[in-house]
């Protein structure tokens, strides 16, 4: 990990005189995410699958960012970003886990939640923009199984972490047309840990409203002691903003 930051650090040093704003920037957006989950949790040795065995369905999805920008050149440029994920279901276990038996029925809930503050310096800032950073991550993450008539016994499946992560984000232009493609994206991969966070948009611009429209692939793969949550969400967003 220590490797990656100091790269990613060079990076942005050697990065930081290239480019810079003019004046002061600041924008904001929300966004709405049709996610899907897939794959596995472990408590103290038991595995469990969250989309066959919990059947976890969407029921809110909360996304939010906020950056400025500045003519400074030595000073990084700020962004804040924030999704909350939570999803619940009813659905029947394959295998033993945390104390509930195989084959009973369970109800299921899970709350991811992030906050990311994003250092980055703009690369390029013209048709092509570039930007290049480091973000630490603030997640929390918990997944609550419970015996569906009774409530219990119940198995708390839980993660809580601030992990660095390198940050990369590039638009084009179509010059005079107010519309651009994109992508940004957050990612660390260490001893045996990753977390990967993309997505890839269609803008439209008009005066200061932005429109995207797009799609969210996350990744975790995280162990926190006797807990592991190893689960990929993905799906399509739209979102709205304003910059000025």
């Amino acid at each position: 990990m220590r490797k990656l930051m100091a790269a990613i650090g060079g990076s942005m040093i050697l990065a930081a005189p290239l480019a810079h704003a003019d004046v002061v920037g600041l924008g904001a957006s929300v966004s709405y995410w049709d996610s899907d989950l897939s794959g596995k949790a472990a408590d103290s040795g038991d595995v469990v699958d969250v989309e066959n065995d919990l059947n976890l369905d969407n029921d809110s999805n909360v996304n939010a960012s906020l950056y400025i920008e500045h003519p400074v050149p030595v000073l990084p440029n700020v962004r804040l970003n924030y999704t909350l994920v939570e999803q619940s279901g009813r659905g029947r276990l394959s295998a033993d886990f945390g104390g509930i038996n195989i084959g009973s029925d369970v109800r299921s809930d899970l709350d991811l939640e992030q906050l990311d503050v994003t250092l980055y310096y703009e690369v390029l800032d013209n048709w092509v923009n570039l930007d290049l950073g480091l973000t630490a991550r603030d997640l929390s993450g918990d997944l609550l199984v419970r015996e569906a008539t009774t409530g219990v016994p119940a198995s708390e499946t839980s993660v809580d972490a601030v992990i660095p992560m390198g940050y990369l984000a590039a638009r084009f232009d179509l010059p005079l047309t107010g519309v651009s493609v994109g992508a940004d994206g957050n990612f660390i991969s260490f001893d045996g840990d990753s977390l990967y966070d993309f997505n890839a948009y269609g803008q439209y611009e008009i005066a200061m409203l932005q429109l995207r429209a797009g799609y969210r692939q996350m990744s975790i793969d995280y162990e926190d002691g006797n807990d592991r949550l190893d689960v990929d969400i993905d799906g399509p967003f739209i979102s709205a903003g304003v910059a000025f």
